[in-house]
């Protein structure tokens, strides 16, 4: 079992070519795994870990409905954001500048082979990093993600997730709102859930955050919850 999880910040990307390369990677773990099977002794297989920001963009995933995306092709062009459909789980969501999105590509027979604790363990890392700035994240039941205010008539989203799984290698992850321009996320139906708002930590605090502060914060509370190496 390979614990070591190669860290890359690939700075601000486009979603296309981000998306193309997690495909690159993700390909790469499944040919070793398959690789493996024949081998012996057998070689581990390697996980990754992307942060990027990307420039704006609107994702639909498999099962989303498009008419969560409330702007025309025309209306998407003058606000300088792109569209595409693919194939993580999850409804729409919306990514941009002053979003700390993160990509796990990991083989999870090196850490658990359940899909459920993966998804469990992304939103605790974020729960625990919010939980520095004195932000209260929590899970909404049935819903994906991290939530403020549940309990509440103002309940907000502040942190998107979707995932893709196959042979227990994973992709696509979680995009959380630090300094985001949340008007972007008025163009859609986020993750296609009517009546809650969408929030981040600049707005809940009051003030900017400095994003590579809350990168170091999600890493070390990924590395304890997955017991993993950054490498």
């Amino acid at each position: 079992m390979n614990k070591k999880v190669q860290l890359q910040d690939l700075g601000n990307k486009d979603y296309k070519e981000t998306w193309d390369y997690q495909e690159q990677l993700f390909k790469q773990i499944v040919d070793s795994k398959i690789q493996n099977r024949n081998a012996n002794p057998q070689l581990p297989t390697p996980n990754f870990f992307l942060f990027v920001e990307h420039p704006h963009v609107y994702t639909l995933g498999k099962s989303g409905d498009m008419s969560n995306l409330l702007l025309s092709e025309k209306q998407l062009e003058a606000k300088g954001a792109t569209f595409y459909k693919i194939n993580r789980g999850g409804d729409i969501t919306y990514h941009g500048p002053g979003q700390i999105v993160g990509y796990p590509i990991l083989d999870l027979e090196n850490f658990f082979t359940d899909i459920h604790k993966y998804l469990r363990l992304l939103e605790e890392a974020i729960i625990l990093t919010l939980a520095e700035y004195n932000i209260i994240g929590a899970r909404s039941e049935g819903e994906t993600g991290v939530w403020l205010g549940i309990e509440t008539p103002f309940a907000r989203k502040i942190c998107a997730m979707g995932v893709r799984a196959s042979r227990w290698v994973t992709m696509h992850g979680f995009a959380l709102n630090v300094n985001a321009d949340l008007g972007y996320f008025d163009n859609i139906i986020p993750c296609g859930i009517k009546g809650k708002a969408v929030t981040s930590m600049h707005v809940e605090l009051g003030k900017h955050v400095d994003e590579n502060e809350v990168k170091e914060k999600i890493l070390r509370h990924f590395q304890n919850l997955f017991e993993a190496v950054m490498i």
